[in-house]
């Protein structure tokens, strides 16, 4: 067989030497001949490439969507790939011709090179077994190779798409067979080898000139949905030991989620992001725990949650640690009938609704007293089934959202907020404790342009020297990012005594927020729980606003966030924030008239005030035993068909 495929190629070698009397031409002209032949099958595998990155986002929503579950992702990209007719080894079909040609010209340069005609001396030399002036030949191989790889990233349409470490595997298994093989061949197969290489690049140049890629290809879409999978492969970094370590919390994960798979009948998951978060189910926890026998799981990414300490006095609150990756599988595979959480964006982004159970109740607990329609994403609660809403205002804005985007109906529960219920509590266990001078509390938010990087001097300049204390009270996330800004801002001020000026540094408590007589603050959701606890005025700055949804005023309805401002408190232009320190001394002057103000308010804008945890308990419970019966009721109906 290679004896006819070497007759074959002589065909076309020989005219070629014929026409330039010159071996080393003829090859060239002969390689030249084979691209121009094979092009049909270049531009074949131009179109199968061009299908392949067409493919790319929906493979990369494949693998967010099924993220962590390989056997899932294999069948949907097999099925992708059947239903858009791509054949993934259609790319080495090229690679399979070139070998062919290659052990055929093989004999054809032996045919040359025995005959001993002059000018075939070199052409029949092999480095291996000759040396010499023959090495030059795989170096230049491997250079060449290293040259079409650097032009193929750039613009093979499905070669530039790759990954770094799939160009570097491509690249450096080409540059290695080349080498090699102009170790072990002739120096005339080398030199073909090498014209092969070089003239690849040409042939690809004109195949984006035939067939143009942009012409197929959403870049823009693949671009976003490369950049979602990045992120989502991203998650836990900061977790991530060195390549040579092991990580010390991987053995404890898996054992968690192990055990996590193999509980059957689970009533109820709560999933958390974080320690912090646990406050905000603790009232709906606890009314649980007093009043039924149920076993809440509590699945959290923190592997110090305060959870597990709280587990070992309460058996039947069961933790498990899943880091963020892990949990994405976790969830897609949950097998419960119940899920609360208070995670934004259910299914629009890592954390998906399960595919295992149609029937899981996917429940929203709020982290928030605000509206449901300006910082969140439009479409943050759309995916939940039932949201357990803190005041009238959220559930009348969910209303109108489902109205205006044909969103699907969800149960919204009349709950209240049980994290105020903890704060109204704490601050009447301080009601005794009265500091010996007014004191202001500076506390904006850590956004770009908050007040302590716009207006705080001028704030300051108005409202020292009145004989009260401000304390100034950052973000936690404000110091982590702009540690420099922090601490320029407390330098300026070092002179200022700390009894009438004091920059806090530990957060750990709240004590400074309760015992304050009016909170400053920008757009930070502070002065709800600082005004709704304590029935005090706040003060708000207004710099540039926090808009998670651009689309907000769609829904015409003004937020909360907006409407409360001059509620519970007076709004200042950011302009006119020298003003503040008479502002200030207004509302001080005028304390209780703000106390029956405020109380108004926060008894319009709340449900159940004092009793949220019980509100959401009492919901949850009930609806556990309405599934409960549910199961039971069709369980005997199955057995009873059955026995029929």
């Amino acid at each position: 067989m290679l004896e006819a495929i070497a007759s074959v190629l002589s065909l076309i070698v020989q005219p070629c030497y014929d026409l330039t009397g010159n071996w080393w031409i003829a090859i060239l002209l002969f390689t030249l001949i084979t691209k121009v032949i094979l092009m049909p099958m270049a531009l074949w595998c131009q179109k199968n490439a061009i299908v392949m990155v067409q493919l790319m986002p929906d493979l990369f929503r494949i693998k967010i969507k099924y993220f962590g579950d390989s056997e899932t992702i294999g069948e949907k990209q097999n099925a992708l790939y059947k239903e858009k007719h791509y054949h993934p080894l259609l790319s080495l079909v090229p690679l399979a011709v070139q070998i062919i040609i290659l052990f055929g010209l093989v004999d054809v340069i032996h045919s040359i090179t025995d005959n001993g005609a002059p000018g075939t001396e070199f052409l029949g030399l092999i480095p291996i077994t000759d040396g010499g002036i023959s090495w030059i030949m795989p170096i230049l191989a491997g250079l060449s190779a290293v040259l079409m790889g650097f032009a193929q990233n750039r613009i093979n349409p499905l070669q530039r798409e790759q990954t770094r470490a799939e160009k570097n595997l491509t690249n450096g298994l080409s540059i290695a067979l080349s080498f090699f093989l102009g170790i072990f061949v002739a120096a005339g197969m080398a030199f073909y080898w090498i014209c092969s290489n070089l003239s690849a690049i040409l042939v690809q140049v004109l195949c984006n000139i035939i067939i143009k890629p942009k012409k197929y290809i959403d870049y823009e879409d693949l671009e976003a949905s490369r950049k979602e999978f990045e992120a989502l492969n991203a998650l836990d970094a900061e977790r991530k030991t060195k390549w040579y370590q092991r990580d010390p919390l991987a053995k404890r994960e898996k054992a968690d989620y192990k055990r996590f798979m193999n509980i059957v009948n689970k009533h109820i998951v709560f999933y958390s992001e974080g320690s912090g978060f646990f406050k905000y189910f603790k009232g709906a926890i606890r009314y649980l725990l007093a009043n039924s026998n149920t076993v809440i799981h509590y699945v959290t990414n923190d592997p110090n949650d305060q959870v597990f300490e709280l587990s070992k006095t309460n058996p039947r609150i069961i933790p498990y640690y899943i880091g963020e990756k892990r949990a994405i599988t976790l969830m897609m595979k949950m097998d419960a009938d119940i899920v609360v959480s208070t995670l934004e964006d259910l299914d629009n982004y890592y954390i998906k609704r399960s595919y295992v159970r149609k029937d899981v109740e996917y429940v929203f607990m709020f982290h928030h007293m605000m509206s449901t329609h300006l910082t969140p994403p439009r479409e943050a609660y759309d995916h939940y089934d039932t949201i357990l809403c803190a005041g009238p205002h959220q559930a009348r804005e969910i209303k109108r959202a489902e109205e205006l985007y044909g969103v699907k109906p969800k149960k919204l529960v009349k709950c209240g907020y049980d994290l105020l219920d903890e704060e109204i509590a704490s601050y009447a266990a301080l009601a005794g404790k009265k500091n010996p001078v007014p004191t202001l509390l500076i506390a904006p938010s850590w956004q770009e342009d908050n007040i302590l990087d716009t207006c705080i001097d001028d704030m300051l300049k108005s409202m020292l020297g009145h004989g009260w204390k401000i304390i100034v009270r950052p973000h936690p996330e404000y110091t982590k990012r702009y540690k420099a800004r922090w601490e320029a801002l407390q330098q300026r001020y070092a002179r200022v005594p700390e009894n009438e000026l004091y920059f806090e540094r530990d957060f750990s408590s709240h004590e400074s927020i309760f015992t304050s007589d009016i909170l400053v603050t920008d757009w930070s959701s502070t002065a709800c729980e600082f005004s709704f606890s304590t029935l005090k005025p706040s003060i708000f700055i207004d710099t540039p606003m926090k808009v998670g949804n651009p689309k907000w005023q769609e829904l015409g309805i003004e937020p909360s966030d907006i409407s409360l401002r001059n509620l519970i408190g007076i709004s200042i232009p950011m302009d006119r924030a020298g003003e503040i320190g008479q502002v200030a001394a207004d509302m001080l002057s005028d304390q209780q008239s703000w106390n029956a103000r405020i109380d108004k308010v926060r008894s319009d804008h709340i449900y159940n005030i004092g009793h949220g945890g019980e509100a959401a308990g009492e919901y949850l419970l009930q609806d556990i035993l309405e599934k409960q019966k549910a199961h039971a009721k069709g369980t005997e109906e199955k057995r009873g068909a059955n026995n029929g």
